[in-house]
């Protein structure tokens, strides 16, 4: 499913000025910026696997805690709670629910991020303007992988890209995130009770 893509390979930017040039930024100073980031707000944009393009509003609270809020005309929701990832849509009044420690958004999510772990990257490189990096869960790298793209100087996360198993991926390009921004765990419930959870 397109949205859960979304979280699953987590996505961020529109349009910015990158910087002309920069050095490769190390494992543990995407480690360490990752870590220290525990709460953001921010628009964001999603280029859907079949060239469609979404937009909204997310929010960050780790670990374990984001919601995505979509522009009209879809106007669905995605939360996920710490624990599981619930996808509202509001058109059909449908619900579905699949457990965060199978999607690639866990990694990003963690309480405490180390992107030094064995097996945890498969892929690290840089352009001259950004870097990227792929990771992955070392045990279940059946679960898909994320691409996530930073720029230095200071360091920031521009945009992830989830790659699911057959192959499709959805990008988010993020906006100006506003980091350390008051949030209220009330954001992060997922609508309903009865969420129709799946195992995969």
């Amino acid at each position: 499913m397109t949205r859960l893509r979304i979280l699953m390979v987590p996505v961020l930017v529109a349009a910015m000025a990158l910087p002309a040039a920069a050095e490769k930024l190390s494992l543990a100073e995407i480690s360490t910026y990752l870590d220290d980031l525990r709460r953001g707000e921010g628009q964001f944009t999603q280029v859907n696997a079949d060239g469609t393009i979404s937009t909204g509003r997310l929010y960050l609270k780790r670990p374990g805690r984001v919601r995505f809020e979509y522009d009209a005309p879809e106007e669905a929701l995605v939360v996920a709670d710490g624990d599981t990832v619930g996808i509202v849509d509001p058109r059909s009044n449908e619900k579905q629910g699949y457990p965060l420690h199978r999607t690639p958004l866990k990694i990003i999510l963690a309480n405490t991020v180390d992107l030094t772990r064995e097996r945890m990257v498969v892929g690290h490189a840089s352009d001259g303007v950004t870097t990227t990096v792929r990771a992955q869960d070392p045990d279940h790298p059946e679960y898909g992988s994320i691409d996530l793209v930073f720029t230095g100087d200071p360091v920031e996360l521009r945009q992830w890209v989830i790659n699911d198993a057959n192959g499709s991926s959805t990008t988010v390009i993020l906006g100006d995130l506003r980091r350390d921004v008051r949030l209220d765990d009330e954001q992060f419930v997922i609508p309903g009770t009865r969420t129709n959870r799946i195992d995969p």
